[in-house]
């Protein structure tokens, strides 16, 4: 086990060293992708580790729209990180927060006033949601990044068609059910496709009083097209099949303002009942924390820019891996997605083990197997790179991701689990996890309807106007 001394959070004036004759300590925060792979690599050397993570679970991020859709529960793709780590015999688990690192005293401050000491550190926390400079967007549009934002858009969208309903019941009217999805990414784009699905698919029969499948998805991007990252014949094609679902893209439209219920965007109002967010992502404020106390540059998402050993200069012992690290090769940027995540992870664990071999650090090179992105039901686009070259779309690219997604799930209940949900959704129309928790309310449903019918129509064609 690994020592450590109290203190409070950031003091590091009295973090006192280990006995020499102790082993290496390797200390890794966050236990993603790039965490878990490098604590996996780590099991069989002769070192200590210590994975520090504010959660007690692991997240399978890919997968994370379908909790927010209620295709899955969150236990689909969720597993403790104990247990994954669990027949590591030389690791440890801390459920805890970094507050502070000081590389020169080879230091990490926790949360909880504790301390550790490190030989190596593995900084692989990831990214969070970037809202430009509106924080204050925040309540009204959550992003998707872990299982709480999954429930918390899964809540809003249900919520949406059971006001909608009840509504109907009471008033005889209801506010237009419209969905807006900001940003055209991958997740955007999934996020847009999984919501038409439940509108025309499996929610058609639910209702009484409402139709599910006269409800609006809008997908806004300030950008020319859908998908920029891929190449433009499979982003025409997705925005081809985004259409087809009837979904309503808008490219090259800035969002300027987001309100409660409704969004502003190249001078037009959009009522919306729920809003979600997949429009940028900022590095996790460990960087910036690593900046305080070094001479480590970042990037301007507060990426830690590293050389081709995954250290910031000067810093041979910190290992910055995953959407953290700005690494570029053959002159760009490796995406911050889980394919290079995972093969930075198991890259510093080689490193770690060549220093203590005394041997040469071999250089990080990521291989790139391709890339891709669900649009609904049975469609996708992909891009591969290996074993052959391809661009693919519809069916053939759907089933290529379903084998690939339920491969890389960790735990074999979890692939069972996801397998035997996807069927059944798709042979019966149906998602079990439906489940509404929480409160009872939207922002801006309540103003949406104080007005009557004809009232908000009016109200509705003077914003469409300007």
């Amino acid at each position: 086990m690994t020592e450590t001394t109290q203190q409070r959070p950031g003091d590091f004036a009295h973090a006192g060293k280990a006995a020499p004759d102790r082993r290496p300590r390797v200390v890794i925060i966050g236990a993603g992708f790039a965490g878990l792979n490098a604590a996996k690599g780590l099991a069989h050397l002769p070192v200590d580790v210590t994975v520090v993570d504010r959660r007690n679970h692991y997240t399978f991020q890919p997968l994370l729209y379908q909790v927010a859709l209620a295709v899955l529960s969150p236990a689909d793709i969720a597993q403790p990180i104990r247990s994954i780590l669990r027949r590591n015999r030389n690791t440890e688990v801390l459920m805890d927060e970094v507050t502070a690192i000081d590389p020169s005293a080879q230091s990490v401050a926790l949360a909880s006033g504790a301390a550790l000491d490190y030989d190596y550190l593995v900084l692989a926390t990831g990214a969070t949601h970037s809202y430009f400079g509106h924080d204050e967007w925040i309540p009204l549009a959550p992003g998707l990044k872990s299982v709480e934002d999954a429930t918390e858009i899964r809540r809003r969208v249900l919520l949406a068609f059971e006001l909608a309903e009840r509504q109907m019941v009471e008033k005889g009217w209801h506010p237009p059910l419209n969905f807006v999805v900001i940003g055209a990414g991958p997740t955007g784009v999934e996020l847009a496709g999984a919501i038409c699905d439940i509108a025309q698919l499996y929610m058609r029969r639910d209702f009484r009083h409402i139709d599910p499948a006269k409800s609006r998805v809008l997908l806004l991007d300030s950008g020319p097209r859908v998908l920029a990252a891929y190449p433009e014949d499979l982003s025409a094609k997705a925005e081809a099949e985004l259409k087809r679902l009837g979904v309503e893209v808008h490219t090259k439209t800035q969002v300027t303002a987001v309100g409660p219920g409704w969004v502003e965007a190249n001078g037009r109002h959009y009522d919306t009942a729920v809003t979600l967010w997949a429009a940028g992502v900022q590095a996790s404020p460990l960087g910036k924390m690593l900046a305080a106390h070094s001479n480590v540059t970042l990037d301007k998402r507060g990426c830690v820019i590293v050389d081709d050993h995954l250290n910031p200069p000067g810093l041979p012992n910190v290992f910055v891996l995953g959407d953290l690290a700005h690494f570029e090769q053959d002159g760009h940027q490796v995406p911050g997605v889980a394919q290079p995540a995972m093969q930075m992870g198991d890259h510093a664990a080689k490193l770690v083990a060549a220093i203590l071999a005394g041997k040469p650090r071999p250089p990080f090179r990521y291989f790139d197997k391709g890339d891709m992105a669900t649009i609904g039901r049975m469609s996708a686009i992909a891009k591969v790179e290996w074993p052959f070259r391809a661009h693919m779309s519809g069916f053939p690219a759907w089933f290529t991701w379903v084998t690939i997604h339920i491969f890389f799930l960790i735990g074999f209940r979890n692939r069972i689990s996801v397998l035997a949900n996807w069927i059944w959704t798709y042979f019966t129309f149906t998602r079990s996890a439906r489940l509404i928790t929480g409160d009872e309310t939207l922002p801006g449903w309540v103003e949406q309807t104080q007005a009557g019918p004809i009232e908000a129509d009016a109200q509705a064609a003077r914003k469409e106007a300007g």
